[in-house]
């Protein structure tokens, strides 16, 4: 992939010397309204240009898939990039304890979890070899639903027969501990496998669907706050380590900044984005705490299922039930 990346170089310099300014790959559209990685990567950018660093958004897609935006990253090619949080992942897996299904309340509960187990800190002494750094995590909307093209969704008695698309095989466990079937199918292909039935649905936050333009073929969102769908900011260590003082000052104060403003974001959005789901014509299953914990409770499998290490559960679970 490294080759690959350094064949990428000409794209990026083309304006200019990396040195010159910070690259910041984005995730979604850049749209204020409906993502969440971008609120964070457009409050950050404008915090770098209000300390005097020159800052240059790249579109989705444009600099290669997550695989090669981390090898930029490694190399120097790239400073920034929301990524996936397999990215992290693939180095140190204990990062995947985010993604575990009703392991934090809300995003509130997340931030303080992360900040009382310093899980930023300890993630980055795991990857510091592969010369990059997490600067973040950051919500892309408010906490997934189920996301169905026919079939409502209130229990899990709702999800037999039904095949999902999932990203891995944590959530391939997910969906069979409520009785569905899952397919890893790689997001580029989603919209297909929705319109010829080789999935059912996804699991993801509100504002996906109208994000992706998919709300012609998907219909129905049950409001089940399984998991915070998550972007990891990513850096470049050689980058960061190479700031003046006063430059990684800056950097540290634009996370606190891009950070609080994703956060009032998300208190605007944790209703209007169901609104506009059903604006654009998906029917809102708005799930009661109880019908919420019927989920939950089957849930709890995946954390013995292996797919993580007991110590690693454990770590997680003590952690998010001290923060509660």
């Amino acid at each position: 992939m490294k080759l690959k990346a350094v064949a990428l170089a000409a794209l990026l310099l083309a304006a200019g010397p990396a040195s010159a300014e910070v690259k910041i790959a984005l995730d979604t559209k850049p749209d204020l309204e409906t993502s969440g990685s971008y609120n964070w990567a457009h409050a950050f950018g404008e915090a770098l240009t209000a300390a005097g660093m020159e800052v240059r958004e790249m579109p989705r897609g444009s600099i290669g898939d997550e695989a090669e935006k981390l090898d930029q990253l490694s190399i120097g090619l790239l400073e920034v990039s929301l990524s996936d949080v397999r990215s992290v992942g693939q180095i140190d897996p204990f990062i995947y304890g985010v993604r575990l299904p009703y392991i934090f309340d809300d995003v509130a509960h997340m931030y303080r979890a992360l900040a009382a187990g310093k899980v930023i800190e300890t993630v980055n002494e795991a990857i510091a070899a592969q010369d990059v750094k997490l600067l973040a995590l950051v919500p892309l909307g408010p906490s997934s639903g189920i996301i169905t093209t026919s079939q409502a969704v209130r229990a899990p008695a709702d999800m037999q027969g039904l095949r999902m698309r999932a990203l891995d095989d944590a959530q391939i466990a997910l969906y069979q501990s409520w009785g569905a079937a899952g397919v890893i199918v790689p997001w580029s292909d989603v919209p297909a496998g929705l319109q010829t039935g080789i999935v059912d649905g996804y699991l993801n936050s509100a504002f996906v669907p109208i994000m992706f333009g998919q709300t012609d073929i998907v219909k129905n969102f049950a409001d089940a706050g399984v998991i915070i769908p998550l972007r990891a900011v990513m850096v470049s260590k050689g980058w960061y380590d190479g700031l003046s003082d006063a430059d990684r000052v800056a950097v540290d104060k634009a996370v606190e900044t891009a950070n609080a403003a994703t956060r009032a974001w998300l208190d605007r959005v944790a209703v209007t984005s169901l609104e506009a789901l059903e604006n654009a014509g998906v029917t809102v299953q708005r799930l009661s705490g109880e019908e919420r914990a019927a989920f939950r409770d089957l849930s709890k499998k995946v954390y013995t299922s292996g797919l993580m290490p007991e110590d690693a559960v454990k770590r997680w679970t003590d952690l998010t039930d001290s923060t509660r």
